[in-house]
C-alpha cells in the first residue's frame, strides 16, 4: 500500500469527490498510473479555483484508490482528461500550516512547498497518518 498527494484547486477537488474519481495534472495518465488498487490518495489544495481564487494550502480530500480502470473522459471535444476511480472518506480540511512541523515532507524546510510543484507525488505511512487525523479521516 501506498500513499499519495494530489494537488488540485479546492473546486476540483469537490467534483471529484461528486463524482468519485481523480483527474491530476491537467489530466494526464501517468500519475493515475502509478497508483494502484487500495492506495490513498490526499488532495492539497493551494487554492480555491485553479489559476486563481482566494489562497487555501490545505488538505481538501482524502480517498482510496478503488479499482485498476484509468480511463478518459471527454469534458468537451477539445479536453478528454484521464480519470481513476476513488472511494472517498468523509473528512474535514486541514491546513498545511498546522501540520508543518510534523510532516516529514516540510518538517524544518524553509521551501517545503517545492514538492508540491509536481502535482503527484509519495508519501510516506507516517506523513499519511498526520494528515489522515488532522482531517479527521472517517475510514468507517
Amino acid at each position: 500500500m501506498r500513499y499519495w498527494i494530489g494537488v488540485v484547486s479546492a473546486s476540483h477537488v469537490q467534483r471529484g469527490v461528486q463524482g468519485g474519481f481523480a483527474q491530476l495534472c491537467h489530466g494526464k495518465s501517468a500519475p493515475l498510473r502509478r497508483m494502484q488498487p487500495g492506495d490513498w490518495l490526499v488532495y492539497y489544495s493551494p487554492r480555491t479555483e485553479m489559476g486563481g481564487g482566494e489562497p487555501l494550502q490545505a488538505f481538501t480530500a482524502i480517498g482510496r484508490v478503488a479499482d485498476d480502470r484509468v480511463y478518459e473522459y471527454a469534458m468537451s471535444a477539445a479536453f478528454v482528461p484521464f480519470r481513476r476511480n476513488i472511494e472517498y472518506v468523509p473528512c474535514r480540511e486541514a491546513r498545511i500550516v498546522d501540520l508543518l512541523d510534523r510532516l516529514c515532507i516540510t518538517r524544518g524546510k524553509r521551501n517545503w512547498g517545492y514538492p508540491f510543484r509536481t502535482g503527484h507525488f509519495e508519501i510516506d505511512r507516517e506523513d499519511f497518518l498526520t494528515i489522515a487525523e488532522a482531517m479527521h479521516a472517517d475510514f468507517g
